[in-house]
Parts: C-alpha cells; sequence; structure tokens
C-alpha cells in the first residue's frame, strides 16, 4: 500500500515555517511596551495598562471582505492587512479606546509564503499606525477548501480603557453636531457591488476626462483610514463633550450613525441624525461607481460616501474639536494619500414621532 505524506496531501510546511520567519520581521516593528510574548508562542499575553481603576476590555472582529478579490486581481498584497486592522480598530475606538492588541487570520488552499508575508506586512502596517502590537496569528492551509490562489484575512483587536470614561452614546442629546472625519475612498466595504459595477479593474481612473495615472483596481484598494491617533488626541482634550462615535461601515450612513443612539426611553421620543447635503467633499471614486451603475438612491445605505467616522460633540465645543482635527491633519499624513478632513455634516434632532425604520432615523436636508 502506497503510503501519503502531508505535502503530498496539499499542506507543505516547509512552506509554513517560511511565511512565519516572514512575519516576525514584520511583528518585530509593532513591539511596543505591556507586549509579554512575540509571534511563535502558543497565545499572546499583554499586560493590562498599570493606573486604571476599574478596567474594561473592549474588542472588535472583521475581515477584509471581497475586496480581497481585487488584490487577487492586481497582484497587490500589501495594504489589504492595513483594511483589516482597521476595520476592528476603528470598531473599538467607538467606545473611546485605543486597540492595545492585534491577531491575525490567514486561510488559503496552497500556501505562498511570500504572499502571505506580503499580507502580514500591511496588517504590520496598520498596528504601527494605530499604535497596537501584532501579537500572534494563525495561517491555515487548506487544500481543496480555497481556490488555488485564493487567500481571505481576518482579525481581532483587543484595548483597555477606564469603565467611567467609557463613551456609549447615553449622553447624546439634541442640538449635538455630527463632525465627519474624511474616508480615504470605499474603505472595505460594498465590494460585492463594486465588483458587479467593475469588469476591468486595469481600466484607467479618469477624472474630469484627464488621465490620473492609477487605475481604477488602484484606487479602489486604497486603504482604510485608521483614525485611532487622530481621534484619541482629541480625546485627551475634549472627551467629556463628545458624546458618541460611529464607525461608517456596512450599510453607510442609514446602518450604522443610528446605532451611537440610546433607544429612547418609554414616552419619550427617539433622537436622530440630520444630514446636510453637499457638506463635504465626496471622493471621485463614488461617483464613478454611480456612473458605472451604481443606484444613486441608494449609495449611503451602501458605501461610507466620504464619510468613515463621525462624532456627536456638545455644540458648545464643536468648533474647537472641529478645529484640532484640522490644524493636526497633517501629521497623520501617508504619500499618496489626501490627508484627513473634519466637516460639520449635521446635528442630533427629536424624531416628531415614531422611528419604525432606518429612512426616518437618518434624514438629509439641503
Amino acid at each position: 500500500m502506497a503510503t501519503v505524506d502531508y505535502k503530498q496531501s496539499g499542506v507543505d510546511v516547509e512552506e509554513g515555517y517560511r511565511a512565519v520567519n516572514k512575519y516576525k520581521e514584520h511583528a518585530k516593528k509593532t513591539v511596543i511596551p505591556g507586549m509579554l510574548t512575540g509571534l511563535g508562542s502558543f497565545n499572546g499575553m499583554f499586560a493590562i495598562p498599570k493606573g486604571l481603576k476599574n478596567p474594561v476590555m473592549v474588542s472588535g472582529t472583521d475581515g477584509v471582505g471581497t475586496k480581497l478579490d481585487i488584490a487577487f486581481k492586481m497582484g497587490k498584497y500589501d495594504t489589504v492587512g492595513i483594511d483589516c486592522v482597521a476595520m476592528s480598530v476603528n470598531d473599538i475606538l467607538c467606545s473611546g479606546v485605543q486597540t492595545s492588541f492585534f491577531l491575525d487570520y490567514i486561510a488559503c488552499g496552497e500556501l505562498d509564503a511570500d504572499v502571505a508575508a506580503e499580507l502580514v506586512k500591511g496588517v504590520a502596517d496598520g498596528c504601527i499606525e494605530t499604535g497596537c502590537a501584532l501579537l500572534g496569528g494563525e495561517t491555515a492551509e487548506m487544500p481543496g477548501f480555497y481556490d488555488k490562489g485564493k487567500y481571505d484575512l481576518a482579525g481581532f483587536g483587543v484595548g483597555v480603557g477606564e469603565k467611567d470614561q467609557m463613551i456609549t452614546g447615553k449622553k447624546i442629546k439634541a442640538g449635538d453636531v455630527l463632525i465627519g472625519l474624511s474616508s480615504t475612498g470605499v474603505h472595505s466595504n460594498g465590494f460585492s457591488l463594486v465588483r458587479k459595477l467593475v469588469k476591468n479593474f486595469n481600466d484607467k481612473f479618469v477624472l474630469n476626462g484627464k488621465d490620473t495615472g492609477k487605475t481604477i483596481g488602484e484606487v479602489l484598494l486604497t486603504p482604510t483610514r485608521i483614525y485611532v491617533k487622530p481621534v484619541m488626541q482629541v480625546l485627551k482634550k475634549y472627551r467629556k463633550a463628545i458624546h458618541g462615535m460611529v464607525h461608517v461601515t456596512g450599510g453607510g450612513f442609514y446602518e450604522n450613525i443610528p446605532r451611537m443612539y440610546p433607544k429612547a426611553e418609554k414616552g419619550k421620543k427617539q433622537l436622530i441624525s440630520v444630514i446636510k447635503r453637499d457638506s463635504w467633499d465626496i471622493p471621485p471614486v463614488f461617483g464613478e461607481l454611480i456612473k458605472r451603475g451604481a443606484d444613486v438612491e441608494k449609495v449611503y445605505n451602501t458605501f461610507n460616501m466620504g464619510i468613515g467616522f463621525v462624532l456627536a460633540v456638545n455644540a458648545k465645543e464643536a468648533d474647537a474639536v472641529l478645529d484640532m482635527f484640522n490644524k493636526n491633519a497633517s501629521k497623520y499624513s501617508k504619500p499618496g494619500i489626501p490627508d484627513m478632513v473634519a466637516y460639520k455634516i449635521g446635528r442630533v434632532a427629536t424624531a416628531e414621532g415614531e422611528v419604525t425604520s432606518q429612512k426616518e432615523a437618518v434624514l438629509f436636508e439641503d
């Protein structure tokens, strides 16, 4: 009877070792105080920061989704890891907490150590931008389950904060100002629709009749903006003025902004968002998607439309918060990506009647 080893079944252990050695080089760049173990251990350990009286752990998990398909087709793997980190750390940030550490999960049908290392490079870059440690991860090679050349990428993060400083949305009130922070583009949501609209990712990206020097695929692969450092800097000075925060992800404005509001108590009216049209600059990639067939009536229920993060701010401090964001924007500049811009995009209001749908929870006005 012929024998079969693990490699003949489709799993190359040596390639896995080579991948892990490459991962370690990227992970070294993310080492921060509190990190007690490095890549290669059976688990990751991180010390709870000293000085917290009533520490609370805040976690978030997400994946990159079908944006990965564009990376495969473009043969560009080094930025989607940033998206993977951004999706979790921006969610954690909504409670006013900075992520302390992050772990990733990569799955594939046939491991290519060089491709996997590029994915982890992006993860490490996202961790550096966040200020968190890449504490560990897992690479799963599953021949016959994933198609050759296809990878899945997901991860999760954990942060720690003081319980009485958590931002929960309970303090939001009518009259609060909604401040929106600009996105870098589509970020990492809505790509099932994008892939229906765009047939050739190597098409030139033309803006106002001029070639931008980029393909539509390159524009779509622009990584999700990580809002952690600019928001945490503002929170140091204005935490009490910031009553709620939102990461605008899948479902766009309609699904995400209402999530920060507390449910109305019995006998009281529900809080809603009133968004002022044309109060911010919409990145041209969204116009391109509309031109290619995206339903203009539904884009705010699918994409971030240029606003990736929203804060509900006490009206008295709103101008100061806005000014601080915009004055410090250049500190967080990245090559080839426009600086983050903060805008007043609307206000919190009280619904006139019962809110029974998302369309009634987010209203647009001229």
